[in-house]
């Protein structure tokens, strides 16, 4: 079969990028393009040991990507949206906007504990700086500690503590199971060895059996739709967050293919575009961009299409969790891009914009 050419995009090399990447080529693969994946390293992959609020800029995911674009070596990039400056350079456009996956947040514990039923003192990982603040918010006898890695790594962080002192425990049990052979009286702690429970395990526990961790997590937040993605939510055990008390990110669940503006472009929005989630995120980014927060932030904005109306949710907390500007609204449709920018402006004017300077100053 004959194709239309060939498209050469640009992706992270991280196993999630990958998997997201793949979505689109195969949706442009079934328009007879053909689709090269170029891995491209960004700044935020390099600098492994400080979370995405400290590196002192928005765009430590995206900026590499799309100087691949303007330099010539690749035609279009994939980014996750929620990592993207709301600012983008002249030369590029976000041509295509695919169905957006689920946009919130869930809860990852060892034993699927829900947040409600943590106990005080207990420790909750995350990288984002908006998840912090609304734990604390919600919860604030709960520890927040750090948490970077990539979703795998992440998972197997929280899962490693839990499952090495059973491996430990269960060694312990062989041992004496060896050393009562023959013992009619004897019962042993558990019905399988040691090796028979390390096989029956999950490749991700597998992998966390083995990792040295220096925190100890009772539980981890993360975006459902990364972890979907990654194809690991039917191997841990989760509660969503309501999105009405913990506001995603603008843009979370959703990719961004840039271009520059012309016929790849053209191309890209005609065979994956998604005029709701394109409306519902311009919205969200729109908000952010008026709160003029970025990444070094704790903002969510969530918007969604009802009717002939987009409602929204913005949430801006004080970055020391103990204040919170949050307000819904449902912005007209036909004039969403306008409406949100005046939201922003009101959102500003109830206090917003002095818990993002508050953010700036830490």
């Amino acid at each position: 079969m004959r194709t239309r050419g060939t498209i050469r995009l640009a992706t992270r090399g991280s196993d999630l990028a990958l998997r997201q990447a793949a979505t689109v080529r195969e949706t442009l693969e079934d328009q007879r393009y053909e689709v090269e994946l170029v891995e491209v390293e960004t700044e935020g992959d390099r600098i492994r040991d400080e979370l995405i609020q400290d590196l002192g800029k928005t765009g430590a995911f995206v900026r590499s990507l799309d100087e691949e674009i303007l330099d010539g070596n690749v035609d279009a990039a994939v980014h996750s949206m929620k990592d993207m400056p709301t600012e983008m350079p002249d030369e590029l456009v976000v041509a295509g906007v695919p169905e957006r996956a689920a946009a919130g947040d869930v809860l990852v514990t060892p034993a699927g504990t829900s947040l409600d039923d943590l106990e005080p003192g207990a420790v909750v990982g995350t990288s984002s700086m908006r998840r912090q603040a609304q734990i604390e918010n919600y919860r604030d006898d709960l520890v927040v500690e750090p948490l970077r890695g990539n979703v795998d790594t992440r998972v197997e962080k929280l899962l490693a503590p839990a499952l090495q002192r059973e491996h430990e425990r269960r060694n312990e049990a062989d041992k004496e199971r060896k050393g009562n052979v023959g013992d009619e009286d004897f019962e042993p702690e558990f019905d399988r060895t040691v090796d028979e429970w390390f096989e029956s395990l999950s490749e991700i526990r597998k992998r966390a059996l083995g990792r040295e961790v220096e925190t100890d997590y009772d539980a981890i937040v993360l975006a459902e739709a990364g972890l979907r993605r990654a194809g690991l939510l039917h191997h841990i055990e989760y509660e969503q967050l309501p999105t009405a008390e913990f506001v995603p990110a603008a843009g979370q669940g959703a990719l961004a293919i840039t271009a520059r503006d012309g016929e790849t472009a053209e191309t890209i929005f005609k065979a994956l575009d998604h005029p709701r989630t394109r409306v519902e995120t311009t919205v969200e980014r729109t908000v952010l961009a008026g709160l003029n927060g970025g990444c070094v932030a704790p903002i969510g904005v969530h918007a969604m299409i009802q009717g002939e109306y987009v409602r929204t949710t913005a949430q801006i907390l004080h970055p020391d969790g103990d204040g919170v500007v949050q307000e819904r609204r449902d912005l007209p449709v036909e004039t969403h891009a306008d409406a949100a920018r005046e939201f922003a402006a009101d959102l500003n004017e109830a206090g917003a914009a002095e818990y993002v300077e508050a953010a700036r100053q830490r």
